[in-house]
């Protein structure tokens, strides 16, 4: 694999080592907890997350399509901490894989999104995933932070 896919790679397993910090030892209970109006839970965050990046690099840059339910990442509930990790872990090797093959002239090869038909480069797919999820996983600490602060006030 080129260097730039191993650091890119390497640089994504540690956003999800940091979700894995994240959500490590929560309850069900805790993973779905809401903090507030129009907040997702720490369940939903994973999950759409995950579904997010393998819809970016898997559907979109691999034409690999798998049928995404975007909406319905929005309303898991029950999942534990080992569903939510073994979310990011199947992503993670399937990422490997996928970039695996690609060289970097591939970076400004364009693709096309399936859902919207909007047409992307390959390099910008990999910026924007990597954007979103450190977006996620800015709320999910937040998210944690906060469900740690209520479990101490109500003791």
């Amino acid at each position: 694999m080129q260097t730039f896919f191993t650091a890119y790679l390497n640089n994504l397993q540690e956003h999800h080592d940091e979700i894995r910090n994240a959500i490590k030892g929560l309850s069900p209970e805790a993973l779905d907890w809401i903090p507030g109006p129009e907040i997702n839970s720490l369940s939903v965050l994973v999950t759409h997350l995950s579904g997010a990046e393998r819809y970016w690099i898997g559907d979109v840059i691999a034409g690999d399509l798998k049928v995404r339910d975007r909406g319905a990442e929005f309303k898991v509930k029950g999942l534990s901490e080992q569903d939510l990790i073994r979310r990011l872990s199947d992503n993670e090797a399937y990422f490997q894989k996928t970039l695996e093959p690609l060289a970097l002239q591939e970076l400004e090869a364009s693709r096309t999104s399936p859902r919207d038909g909007q047409s992307v480069t390959v390099g910008w797919v990999l910026c924007y995933v990597m954007k979103h999820t450190a977006l996620h996983l800015g709320h999910m600490q937040i998210t944690r932070q906060l469900w740690e602060q209520l479990q101490v006030h109500s003791t």
